[in-house]
Formats: structure tokens, C-alpha cells, sequence
């Protein structure tokens, strides 16, 4: 039996909690500064954001891309096996 994991780091990773990630850490007016869409600058709301960057694929990347650099470090930690060995 072969093991077949996912090498895309947002696998399993909704578009919905992406944004919420986001939103959280860097709040609206940051991330429309960030990422100069329409949907991050007026009136923002989760609703109006997924429905934009579902349609919008250049959009999309772009957040995928913020918070892939945001969470970089995490991932980082979670795989090196220093880290894993401190914690135990």
C-alpha cells in the first residue's frame, strides 16, 4: 500500500478559514492595504470576500499567497524534528 499524501500546503485548508485567519491577525483595513481588492475596502464582510475571490482566481492567489507566508513558520516547526523532540 503506497501513501499517498497531499504535497499542497493548503490541502484540507477551507477558503473560509483562510479568510478568517486572515481577517483575525491583520483586521480589514490592513489586509486592504495588503491585497488592494474592492471587497477588502469597502464595507467588507467574510460573505462579500468568498463570493469575490471564489469568482476571481488572480484575487485568490493572492490571499492564498499572504497567508502562506503568514503560517510559514508554523509549518516549519511542526515538521522540523528538533522542535518535535524539545516538546516531547
Amino acid at each position: 500500500m503506497t501513501d499517498q499524501r497531499s504535497t499542497d500546503p493548503l490541502h484540507g485548508v477551507t477558503l473560509e478559514s483562510i479568510l478568517a485567519s486572515l481577517v483575525e491577525k491583520y483586521g480589514w483595513e490592513e489586509m486592504g492595504k495588503l491585497i488592494r481588492i474592492r471587497c477588502f475596502t469597502h464595507d467588507p464582510s467574510v460573505g462579500s470576500s468568498l463570493k469575490f475571490l471564489r469568482k476571481t482566481p488572480w484575487a485568490r492567489k493572492k490571499v492564498e499567497a499572504l497567508y502562506l507566508g503568514r503560517n510559514r513558520g508554523i509549518r516549519k516547526k511542526r515538521n522540523d524534528p528538533k522542535v518535535a523532540e524539545e516538546g516531547s
